[in-house]
């Protein structure tokens, strides 16, 4: 993978992840939490989402783009 798309996907990512932290901090979530004990799902797939294409970003900033 190409240095500029990792750092992409990790720039991505991380935004991902502060929308899904404001998200489970919002009203509608709170409200999902006291009725089923789990946030919205819209939450849970901004973190989840946010993590994998922060974790894929970070691996392949820290690995380089191999040369052939």
């Amino acid at each position: 993978m190409s240095k500029p798309i990792s750092i992409a996907l990790l720039a991505a990512g991380i935004i991902l992840v502060a929308y899904g932290v404001g998200a489970s901090n919002s009203a509608g979530s709170g409200v999902s939490r006291a009725l089923t004990g789990a946030p919205t799902s819209k939450t849970l797939w901004l973190l989840v989402g946010g993590g994998v294409a922060a974790l894929v970003g970070l691996v392949g900033v820290l690995r380089g783009s191999k040369s052939a």
